[in-house]
């Protein structure tokens, strides 16, 4: 495998902050979610970063490769078009499912797979098609899990090593993600670096996050702390990593204490004694991949995608639509990973819809509204439909109760809408379907 272009010590662009990023000495690249930005209208702050030399990366959220479903044509057409228009080295993405076709339903977050040969199978085939789509290599990051699935027949490392030989595709080591598992599932962190093949490695990841009765939450919105730091030198112990990256997406701290962060996270990094991976049996050009034929249409996978399919639509479904727990997950864990869901949910169309929280008298009147709203209806699209679904909710049962807050949200659904709001006839047909249901 060749060696990974050199990327050095970044930090996740993000609006709210982007002033900051600009300011930051030594910042030799950033890295910014694929799905906010548009090719043809990069924010400016973005397009001073590249005329300065530094280096972007799209970082995907969407495209779910660990799904049962092949991926969506028109996401991986979308996320090489940032590529090109970012002239970026690489696009990175995630080993995770976010959506079901059977229901339709969307997590709004990056969910685990389980570690068995289907879901292998699957995601290799899955990874070869994005492969073959996109115009730059690909990296897949590790992800951060509450639950684990029943029944795996492979370690993290067994099957990220798995991966890249059938696949050749780098790796996006996220050691606040190991640490969370260390905490949630039990996953020494030190025993998965050992076993993958770090040569593969594209770069890295460091976040913060906290633990509360017992589990870990990877945020993204706290500091840093020493222990995910430890995860990182035990890595840099084994290999010199191409890139690494600091992510922070809430509750952004002030300009000198990011410039802090990174300034950590660089001791690390620049911490001598370090050399480059040695991990036995991972050296040298990925097996050619095996198993199902390469065009992904062989009646073994496809009955692989069926079970796959099966078991992540019971387990979405549970976590989102209060349908029954499938058996052998841990039913506290999910009660934790649901709630943990619609509070995101929530959060996020609060972003993306700010005139809510306002209209409904505040943040906790919209939190509580939408929390009710949620546990009834799962989300089936994306957060902007999610948002507009909400306040037709709302304006189904007659809310606000305030006239004037009703009237607001009204002309706010409907410019956004583009139809006329639905007539007290409408409201009442869906509501008796609603209690029938």
């Amino acid at each position: 495998m060749k060696p990974m272009a050199r990327l050095g010590v970044g930090i996740g662009w993000r609006p709210e902050i982007a002033d900051a990023v600009e300011r930051l000495e030594r910042l030799d690249w950033v890295e910014v979610v694929a799905e906010n930005v548009c090719p043809g209208h990069l924010p400016a702050s973005l397009v001073r970063l590249r005329e300065r030399g530094v280096r972007v990366v799209p970082h995907g959220v969407s495209l779910g490769l660990g799904g049962a479903d092949r991926p969506d044509p028109q996401k991986l057409a979308a996320l090489g078009e940032r590529a090109v228009a970012l002239e970026a080295p690489l696009v990175t993405e995630h080993i995770a499912f976010v959506r079901t076709s059977s229901p339709a339903l969307e997590a709004g977050h990056l969910l685990p797979v389980p570690r068995t040969r289907d879901a292998l199978d699957v995601l290799c085939e899955n990874v070869r098609i994005a492969q073959d789509a996109l115009p730059v290599p690909l990296a897949l990051e590790n992800i951060a899990a509450l639950v684990s699935w029943p029944g795996e027949e492979l370690t993290e490392a067994r099957f990220l090593t798995e991966l890249v030989e059938r696949t050749g595709v780098r790796l996006l080591i996220d050691v606040a993600n190991l640490h969370t598992n260390r905490v949630n599932r039990g996953e020494d962190p030190v025993a998965v670096l050992e076993a993958i093949p770090l040569e593969a490695l594209a770069y890295v990841h460091v976040a913060g996050g906290v633990e509360r009765d017992g589990v870990w939450h990877d945020t993204h919105a706290h500091p840093v702390p020493p222990v995910v730091l430890d995860v990182l030198a035990a890595l840099r112990e084994r290999v010199d990593p191409p890139g690494v990256l600091l992510e922070r997406d809430d509750d952004f701290p002030a300009e000198a204490e990011l410039a802090d962060e990174l300034a950590r996270i660089r001791s690390v990094v620049t911490g001598r004694g370090a050399g480059p991976a040695t991990t036995e049996g991972a050296g040298g050009d990925p097996a050619p991949p095996g198993g199902p034929r390469p065009d992904g249409q062989g009646p073994g996978l496809d009955a692989a995608r069926t079970r796959l399919g099966l078991g992540q639509a019971a387990l979405l479904s549970a976590l989102v639509a209060g349908t029954p727990v499938p058996e052998g997950f841990d039913r506290q864990r999910i009660r934790v990973q649901s709630r943990a869901l619609a509070a995101k949910r929530a959060s996020v169309v609060a972003k993306v819809a700010p005139e809510l929280p306002e209209i409904l008298g505040g943040p906790d009147a919209y939190r509580a509204a939408f929390l009710g709203y949620a546990r009834r209806r799962p989300m089936t699209s994306g957060y902007r439909r999610d948002a507009l679904d909400f306040a037709e909710h709302l304006l189904i049962q007659d809310l606000p109760a305030d006239p004037g807050a009703r009237r607001r949200l009204t002309a706010w659904w409907q410019d956004r809408a583009g139809v006329r709001p639905p007539g007290r006839i409408v409201r009442w047909a869906r509501a008796l379907a609603g209690r029938a249901a």
